[in-house]
C-alpha cells in the first residue's frame, strides 16, 4: 500500500499559486500528498482558505500570522473568533493557526503581537482546538504564553530552537514542524534535532510557496542573474521526507507513516475525516 504524506503547512491560498493552483493540489496527490493543511494569516483570508479546502478535499486552520498583526485591526480578533463560532463543526477546521510572535523581523510591535497571540490561544482554548504556531527566535516567549493559557496542544510550525525548548514543547504535547531547511547541510541544529527528537515528535511540513528546499533554492547571485527563486510546493513533501529518513536511517515509507500519524495526533480532527482512512 503506498504510504499517505501529510503536508502539515501550506499556503495554498498565496497569490504565487493564482496560475496553477488546481494543478499544484493535482502534482501533490500524484506524489503521494493526500493532505494538505492550510493555514490562514489574516482576517481578511479567512474565507479564501475555508473556500479553498472545501473545494479541494483539504483542512484549513484559521488565525492571525504575528507578522501581520501591525496592519490588523483590533477588531480582526472579533472576526477570528465569529468564524470559529460558524465553522465549530466544520471537520475541515482543525486549528487555530498561524499565530505566534516572530523576533527575527525588525521594528514589528512585540507588545501587539504578544496582545494578538495571547488573545488567539483563548480563543482556541474556548474552542478546544489545538494550535498551529510561528516560532522564530521566540520561543521562551511562546511557551510563557501557553504556560499562562493551556490549549491542546498543536504544531510547533518550522521549529528552529534549542533541544532545551525542543524537550519543553513536546512536553507540553506539541509535534514540531520540519520541511524544506533539512535539505540544508549547514542548518545543524534543524538536522541535530531531527535526527534526535523521537520520532513521535516530529511532522514534515512545506511551508509552499516559500521555505524550497536545497534543490529548488536560488542563491542572492542567481536571482541577480534572472534565475527566480523555485517556488516551493507540497508535491515536494515526499522528497523533504526521503531527506529525513536518511538523517534517521530509516526508509521513507516508514517516515510517511509515522509523520502522517504525528500529523493526526497533533490536530485530532484529522483523524475523522474519511480519505485519511
Amino acid at each position: 500500500m503506498r504510504p499517505i504524506w501529510i503536508d502539515s503547512h501550506c499556503h495554498l491560498d498565496a497569490p504565487e499559486f493564482d496560475a496553477d493552483r488546481a494543478d499544484v493540489v493535482q502534482r501533490a496527490r500524484a506524489a503521494g500528498v493526500a493532505l494538505q493543511v492550510l493555514p490562514a494569516v489574516a482576517a481578511e483570508h479567512f474565507d479564501g482558505v475555508v473556500a479553498l479546502a472545501h473545494a479541494h478535499g483539504l483542512t484549513y486552520a484559521l488565525g492571525i500570522h504575528p507578522l501581520w498583526t501591525d496592519r490588523a485591526a483590533d477588531g480582526d480578533l472579533d472576526r477570528l473568533a465569529d468564524a470559529l463560532r460558524r465553522h465549530r463543526n466544520d471537520p475541515r477546521l482543525v486549528a487555530v493557526g498561524e499565530i505566534g510572535l516572530d523576533h527575527f523581523v525588525p521594528g514589528l510591535d512585540r507588545v501587539r503581537q504578544e496582545h494578538f497571540y495571547r488573545a488567539q490561544l483563548k480563543l482556541a482554548r474556548d474552542a478546544g482546538l489545538p494550535v498551529i504556531l510561528h516560532v522564530r527566535r521566540s520561543a521562551d516567549a511562546l511557551l510563557a504564553g501557553l504556560n499562562r493559557i493551556e490549549v491542546p496542544g498543536g504544531i510547533a510550525h518550522a521549529f528552529n530552537g534549542s533541544d532545551q525548548q525542543a524537550a519543553r514543547f513536546v512536553e507540553r504535547g506539541f509535534r514540531l514542524g520540519f520541511g524544506g531547511t533539512l535539505s540544508f547541510e549547514p542548518a545543524r541544529q534543524i538536522r541535530h534535532l531531527a535526527q534526535t527528537l523521537p520520532l513521535a515528535a516530529l511532522v514534515l511540513e512545506t511551508d509552499a510557496p516559500d521555505i524550497p528546499p536545497q534543490w529548488l533554492y536560488r542563491s542572492a547571485a542567481e536571482r541577480a542573474a534572472g534565475l527566480a527563486q523555485g517556488r516551493n510546493e507540497p508535491a515536494e513533501l515526499p522528497r523533504i521526507g526521503g531527506v529525513l529518513a536518511a538523517l534517521r536511517g530509516l526508509k521513507p515509507e516508514a517516515v510517511a507513516v509515522a509523520t502522517a500519524a504525528n500529523t493526526r495526533a497533533a490536530l485530532p480532527r484529522l483523524a475523522a475525516l474519511a480519505l485519511l482512512t
